[in-house]
């Protein structure tokens, strides 16, 4: 086993009781453990800094050792965190997997998530949280609390994360001001999925390194003119299942010229939007469409100048292929796959 100092011991004793349902033993899939490992767990001695308490129906997060740096809790039955049991390891936990548990905000005591401060992943997914549980540590990478029951995202908790480069709280109940300017000032943000919310506009105050930005399935009506030329790295925007229409995209909204892919599917637009010429990947299906418009891709058409678009979807529109002119071949020269139907 490992060694605790008595203190810690006599406060947390009851954590090494009952976190069984009566007929279930655990049993090790990483081979052999090490010594310093809490006996619940499995902590392989060829990786002996992690320790796997993954599936195992516990109902609280065990004692973990001195030395242990990744330690997985997924797919348990967890509701609790009780204070303490990150005592041994509050400055060198990098690792939290606590996705597919019961947890609620009530019942993460002070003292546990809150005094983590070398924490670069903390994954959450699955829970009942209706607040983001966010850790001191600077080091920070990767936050992922999809299906919970967020609503809202005070601005400020984010504020002095200056590593994260990875943000998912895909289904959640989030609205726009419920959010507000959350992600603000984060410098290495590469990639942020909001879909399945409650969102009506795209989120503010997006870093100019964001490079991939997801928010399908919510509520949003229109793009804010020159919402794009703020975010010159962004490369992948989707925002399918919304409620766009032409009137609530001002000309030009999605002609910049890093976008390589844009998802506008699922929506209620009757024209094709201007793209750049740059973009790759163009999903316009189950639309509105009933134009095929050629200046929405070309401006104009010669030796360098034509659209880079290799997949376009217009199916499920009013538009078929002979609504096409003539001289759509020159414009979309490197377009593989164009779909109607």
């Amino acid at each position: 086993m490992f060694s605790l100092h008595i203190p810690i011991v006599a406060v947390l004793v009851n954590l090494a009781l009952c976190q069984y349902d009566y007929d279930y033993q655990p049993f090790s899939m990483h081979g052999p453990s090490g010594p310093n490992c809490n006996q619940e767990c499995d902590c392989p001695i060829n990786f002996p800094s992690a320790m796997y308490c993954d599936n195992r129906k516990l109902k609280f997060v065990p004692i973990v050792p001195t030395g242990i740096k990744y330690l997985y809790l997924q797919h348990n039955m967890i509701e609790e965190i009780k204070a303490g049991v990150f005592d041994n390891v509050t400055d060198t936990l990098r690792w939290l997997i606590l996705d597919n548990n019961q947890i609620t905000n009530a019942k993460i005591e002070k003292g546990t998530i809150d005094k983590l401060t070398a924490l670069e992943k903390l994954f959450f997914s699955n829970n009942n949280i209706t607040e983001p549980v966010i850790p001191p540590s600077k080091a920070l990478e990767e936050l992922k609390m999809m299906h919970n029951k967020l609503s809202k995202f005070p601005s400020g908790l984010l504020s002095d994360k200056e590593n994260l480069t990875s943000v998912s709280l895909q289904e959640n109940e989030l609205t726009s001001e419920g959010i507000g300017d959350a992600f603000k000032g984060l410098k290495k943000l590469l990639s942020l999925d909001v879909s399945h919310n409650k969102l009506k506009k795209l989120p503010v105050g997006l870093p100019s390194s964001l490079e991939i930005l997801y928010a399908d399935y919510n509520d949003i009506d229109k793009v804010g003119a020159g919402y794009l030329k703020k975010l010159p790295s962004l490369r992948y925007l989707r925002i399918s299942h919304n409620k766009l229409q032409d009137s609530g995209i001002p000309s030009g909204a999605f002609n910049v010229t890093s976008l390589l892919e844009l998802d506008l599917s699922f929506n209620k637009l009757q024209s094709i939007p201007e793209v750049n010429e740059q973009l790759e990947q163009l999903y316009l299906q189950a639309n509105e469409i009933n134009k095929f418009d050629l200046a929405s891709f070309c401006k104009f058409t010669g030796p360098l100048n034509y659209s880079r678009l290799k997949h376009l979807r217009l199916d499920a529109n009013n538009v078929t292929h002979g609504n096409m002119p003539p001289d759509s071949a020159n414009c979309l020269r490197q377009a593989s796959d164009i779909m109607f139907e």
